[in-house]
């Protein structure tokens, strides 16, 4: 008699210590049971395989609803690539340019783009018929201006993605491109055949310039294939997308022939490279002090004035001249 009312006394002073309790137990009976559901799911699954055969499950990969998607997207991308490429040649095949320009080597690209294209202009045109409501009257003229401008950004914007790659790749090959004609000089003056030297500039240039290696490298596989060296340096100005690549192509096969000396052609055209970066690099700066200009005179300047005139104006108002 005494124990329980010892025992209840102690669960009334202390009811938090009590509820801790509880909640420790409910915990616990939850997680042991997630545990044995868990158990018993991979008992059954296992005895399932034993039941089946591991081997039929690998060998019929068709009855899983993941080879069903991926073979569904695969027939959706083939099918837009080809009704694309018959319908008009020549748009696709400036598309495709494009995308080789940016970086993309995949041959299913131009299904990708088209089929990424419609589905991002109706999912944000969606999107925004869905949510616009709560910040705009449903209804109206710029909720309607909206969703329409929501569906043209989306059907543009993997063009504009693309143009940025392009922008970005375009850099990094003005950049690297006086470094590759030095390395070729070298390597031209070492009794190095074209070919050779452009294996050899490719994999040294492959840390600072990884977008121009790999074109470098596309370039000497074309050249294993069976590719003439004119045909495979075009193409190669035409994936660089610079003018600098385009003489260069233009000089080699002119060098070709007419039976000229390569290496005197190279050395001539890599001073003429290496002026060329020298001189943005001297534009650059001279267009400095122009660009300052603006940020001064709206962010440095109007601070000076107070900072010059504020002790100023204080005196004159309190007249303490």
């Amino acid at each position: 008699m005494d124990l329980s009312a010892l025992t209840a006394g102690v669960f009334r002073d202390n009811g938090s210590v009590l509820l801790a309790l509880l909640v420790f137990l409910a915990a616990g009976t939850l997680a042991f049971s997630a545990m044995a559901f868990m158990r018993v799911r991979g008992a059954v699954k296992r005895r399932a395989v034993r039941l089946t055969g591991e081997s039929e499950l690998k060998g019929n990969p068709q009855r899983s609803l993941r080879y069903s998607s991926l073979q569904a997207v695969t027939q959706l991308l083939e099918y837009t690539t080809k009704h694309y490429a018959a319908a008009n040649s020549e748009n696709t095949a400036a598309l495709r340019r494009r995308l080789t320009q940016a970086g993309i080597y995949d041959p299913r690209a131009v299904g990708y783009f088209f089929v990424g294209r419609t589905a991002l202009a109706i999912g944000v045109a969606f999107l925004l018929f869905l949510f616009l409501p709560l910040f705009v009257p449903a209804g109206s003229s710029f909720y309607w201006l909206m969703v329409i401008v929501g569906g043209i950004a989306g059907y543009v914007g993997p063009s504009m993605y693309i143009d940025n790659r392009i922008k970005a790749r375009r850099v990094e090959h003005r950049g690297g491109f006086p470094d590759f004609m030095d390395l070729l000089v070298v390597c031209a003056d070492s009794g190095l055949s074209m070919e050779a030297s452009l294996e050899r500039v490719g994999r040294e240039l492959g840390d600072s310039y990884p977008s121009l290696c790999a074109n470098i490298h596309i370039t000497n596989l074309e050249i294993r294939a069976g590719r003439t060296l004119k045909d495979a340096l075009e193409r190669f100005a035409d994936r660089m997308a610079l003018d600098e690549a385009r003489s260069f192509a233009t000089l080699i096969n002119q060098s070709i022939d007419l039976g000229s000396s390569i290496t005197d052609a190279l050395r001539v055209y890599s001073d003429d490279m290496r002026h060329k970066r020298l001189s943005r690099a001297e534009e650059k700066a001279y267009a400095l002090p122009a660009k300052l200009s603006v940020p001064m005179m709206v962010c440095i300047f109007p601070v000076l004035f107070v900072v010059i005139l504020l002790p100023v104006f204080i005196r004159i108002h309190y007249g303490t001249f």
